[in-house]
């Protein structure tokens, strides 16, 4: 049996033991968790900067990718000009008797040609006849009529009709407006070529532009 003095000194020797086991414990557990906290922390700030960067890199890519172009606005009146791919004529003949002249109707797509012929019209229809109200002798008037239809791709440009018999006439619509001449004076000056390029359009020989030659029978596409 041991005496109140030894068990005093054991009483403070577990005391001293518990003591110095919980400042280490403590000791060592702080350290882990400050080292949990930074690691924490750097991974939160890792994930931040992640998001940050892919968020950059998304607004970057966002504002660097160009757009879809649009399609190309029909420019107004004979500024079109260039636009044009294609053109559809059609002979329209008011005096049938005493001939019956084949049918003339033809798509062209040569852009060289449809835009040759709509450059003609437009530089036609720019020179006003001035001699309005005048008589005028126009011999040979068959009632030859050529109506046509300006396209880029689908889209519709300009329409004209051209009277190629007798004293010649132009009108032509596009942008919403029509304007008429005859093809006399100044118009005839400015658009020299009108019935050659109308006839290199349809695939015809320029004589047989005016007259109402029988036999010729010209239907469909041309590329």
């Amino acid at each position: 049996m041991m005496s109140p003095r030894q068990v005093r000194g054991t009483v403070l020797a577990v005391l001293l033991c518990s003591a110095l086991a919980g400042c280490g414990s403590v000791a060592a557990s702080a350290p882990a968790a400050t080292g949990a906290t930074s690691s924490a922390s750097a991974t939160s700030a890792a994930q931040a900067a992640s998001s940050g960067a892919a968020s950059s890199g998304s607004s970057s890519s966002a504002s660097s990718s160009p757009g879809t172009p649009a399609a190309a606005a029909v420019a107004p009146g004979c500024a079109s000009v260039d636009q044009a791919t294609s053109v559809t004529v059609h002979r329209v003949l008011h005096l049938v008797e005493p001939t019956r002249p084949g049918t003339l109707s033809k798509t062209q797509h040569n852009a060289t040609l449809v835009r040759a012929l709509f450059r003609q019209l437009c530089a036609a229809v720019s020179h006003p006849a001035a001699a309005k109200g005048a008589m005028l002798h126009c011999p040979g008037d068959f009632g030859i009529v050529y109506l046509g239809t300006f396209y880029d791709g689908s889209r519709t440009l300009a329409t004209f009709s051209y009277g190629a018999s007798g004293c010649e006439t132009v009108s032509l619509t596009a942008d919403g407006k029509t304007k008429t001449t005859m093809v006399i004076g100044a118009a005839s000056a400015a658009a020299p070529k009108l019935r050659p390029d109308l006839a290199a359009v349809l695939g015809v020989p320029r004589l047989a532009i005016a007259q109402p030659v029988t036999g010729i029978r010209i239907s469909g596409a041309t590329h």
